[in-house]
């Protein structure tokens, strides 16, 4: 066999060749990085890969050739390697490099996992303990072997517990905390590529989640995972399957591997698989999506292994592609084209967006998502929210460019509730903050922009709803101009993605909040600042401590009571945030230890919205809603 990972340097340029054409799996490729080395240092130069090589084997040698796809400019694209007995000579762009073998593994990652206290990680799974695909082979599965059998080496650092100061370690994760967590483990390792990544194990996600990538934003990127242990525990074998499940999925996103349905959206892309990218059987897959027939049918045809196009990139993807820290998750700020109404629909799900008549420059931009049905009752998933990924959006910008709204955390959910759409139920609604995401901010000139949404319903129809227009003013006064600006920075997008944070990487974010509120208390604007100041506040914050502590800061119920007042007393809000302050603010009352103050706010909620002309059904949830909190909040008090 002489597939593998060969490795040499001709003068300053070192090659890292993969031979792929025998062993294991073989995906028929050849594929290299080349680097740049002066002096002590190494620097990555550009990649290729050879799609369909010749291949000729006599004796204990092999002639290999091909034209190869480079991401740099060259005048000779041929490439020639010739192996024989663990050493090579590859001809690639002009010069010639003598390799020698260096691993059976393509590629090799460090994982350092760490796990809170009061959790259990996953250790192994025995494929053979339940029934599965006939001629599947039965083995014991861990993640590295998952991996391994993939054809990357998967290295895990001594696994390190980490303590819980000032709490109980039944603690519940929110976006905030992760990116803090993050911010805080990774600063040992700076920003920069390096086939290294960190794992969580944490208690339980606020939503429920089972995974989490949130090391989603800024350069350098996929680098972070967490799992949630209360989501997934269990010592049965139908848990240990979930848990090796969970795992290997939400580190495959840090290799940058979208969900199965989503692969027409990376950059280049691909082509999906059967039923819109459901019918694949892979670890990326949702295994309560997988058609045809469900998590059952999921599991009896499951192999245990990522699928051929996820082989070819987790072996022979560029290498900015593929590596953690380089090139961002899917597609970067790509341009794509505008969703469009599919040429038939027999779905009977209509989707609608909706917006303000007008936004301020600089204040955050939430769209209102309705999902109704025409004609014969529906039953689907609730997943309408845009974090979830079952719903995507893209933004039309002034200028004629269209991107891919990215939110700034990706949640896997590995359940889809089914909701029914009837004459009970007749509608379904979600609003998302859509201003700011991996890109940045979406909204940063004055114009109209046009919004459009596509839901994937739970059979696999993708709903596409019609343009929605936000149109976002020009500053008129001095006073404008400065609260925009002071609106519009990076951390400021980050803290309302996160509805606030205490992270120290977003210090500036909060003066500047702190600014607007400080200086421009009376501007239209200073709310939302309050908004996020508010719901931080009235929160407690979990900090994971350079030395690997895990700290708490309790609620402040005071600040958030001050802040979440002025917020509840604002006409402008749209009905479902106004809704999420109404009920942390009854919390923080409740905190405060006056229940009937808490009651009371519960109560205004209903009279507010009642006064709105909220229609009957959706009125009577938001009854429903108020009791159930006021219950809630006595409990915990």
């Amino acid at each position: 066999m002489i597939s593998g990972l060969y490795q040499g340097q001709d003068g300053d340029s070192r090659l890292a060749l993969r031979l792929d054409v025998d062993g294991a799996r073989p995906t028929g490729r050849v594929s290299g990085d080349l680097f740049t080395v002066a002096g002590a240092t190494t620097s990555y130069a550009g990649s290729f890969v050879v799609n369909a090589p010749s291949v000729r084997a006599e004796g204990g040698e092999a002639r290999i050739s091909g034209r190869g796809s480079f991401t740099f400019e060259t005048a000779d694209k041929d490439v020639s390697i010739a192996v024989s007995e663990g050493t090579a000579a590859a001809e690639v762009a002009g010069r010639t490099y003598r390799v020698a073998f260096a691993s059976p593994f393509f590629r090799s990652v460090l994982l350092e996992q760490d796990s809170v206290t009061g959790t259990v990680p996953f250790v192994s799974y025995a494929t053979g303990s339940l029934p599965g695909p006939a001629g599947a082979p039965a083995r014991e599965l861990n993640v590295s072997s998952a991996y391994a059998e993939a054809g990357i080496e998967l290295t895990v650092a001594e696994p390190g517990v980490i303590p819980v100061d000032g709490s109980g370690a039944d603690l519940a994760w929110d976006d905030a905390e992760l990116h803090h967590a993050m911010t805080q483990q990774f600063a040992s390792f700076g920003d920069a590529p390096a086939w290294r990544l960190w794992l969580l194990v944490a208690s339980k996600h606020v939503g429920g989640y089972r995974g989490i990538m949130f090391d989603y934003n800024d350069a350098h990127q996929r680098q972070g995972s967490a799992v949630f242990y209360d989501a997934i525990r269990g010592d049965t074998p139908q848990a240990h399957r979930a848990q090796l499940r969970t795992y290997v999925h939400e580190l495959g996103h840090a290799f940058n591997l979208l969900h199965s349905w989503q692969k027409n959206l990376a950059s280049p892309p691909q082509p999906l698989g059967p039923d819109g990218g459901f019918g694949d059987l892979s670890w990326m897959n949702y295994v309560q999506n997988y058609r045809p027939g469900g998590e059952p049918g999921y599991w009896a045809a499951f192999p245990f292994h990522f699928t051929d196009p996820e082989l070819v990139h987790l072996r022979h993807g560029f290498f900015r592609e593929v590596t953690m820290g380089a090139n961002a998750f899917g597609t970067g700020a790509a341009e794509i084209a505008p969703f469009e109404q599919p040429v038939e629909d027999l779905s009977g799900l209509r989707l609608e967006l909706r917006a303000k008549e007008s936004f301020e420059l600089g204040e955050p931009v939430v769209i209102e998502f309705k999902l109704s049905y025409a004609g014969e009752p529906r039953t689907t998933h609730g997943h309408l929210h845009p974090d979830t990924e079952f719903t995507q959006v893209s933004i039309t910008q002034p200028g004629g460019r269209t991107v891919l709204y990215r939110p700034m955390m990706r949640h896997c959910v590995d359940s889809s509730p089914q909701i029914r759409l009837d004459t009970g139920n007749p509608a379904m609604y979600r609003s998302a903050y859509i201003g700011h995401g991996r890109d940045g901010h979406y909204f940063q000139q004055p114009g109209e922009y046009q919004v459009r949404a596509q839901y994937i319903a739970a059979d696999g129809s993708r709903i596409v709803s019609p343009a929605c227009l936000v149109k976002v003013r020009l500053p008129v006064s001095r006073d404008d101009h400065q609260v925009a600006e002071l609106m519009l920075g990076e951390e400021q997008g980050k803290l309302f993605s996160l509805q606030g944070s205490d992270s120290p990487a977003l210090r500036s974010g909060n003066q500047a909040l702190d600014e607007v509120i400080d200086r421009y208390g009376t501007h239209p604007l200073a709310v939302y600042a309050r908004l996020v100041k508010g719901l931080n506040a009235e929160r407690e914050f979990k900090a994971l401590t350079a030395g690997k502590r895990l700290r708490v800061r309790p609620p402040d119920p005071k600040q958030g009571i001050e802040q979440l007042t002025h917020v509840a007393n604002d006409a402008t809000l749209d009905n479902i945030t106004l809704n999420l302050v109404m009920r942390r603010l009854a919390r923080a009352e409740a905190r405060q230890g006056d229940l009937g103050r808490a009651n009371a706010v519960m109560d205004r909620m209903v009279a507010v919205f009642q006064a709105k002309g909220v229609n009957p059904i959706i009125m009577g949830q938001i009854r429903q809603q108020a009791e159930l909190t006021k219950s809630a909040l006595s409990a915990e008090l």
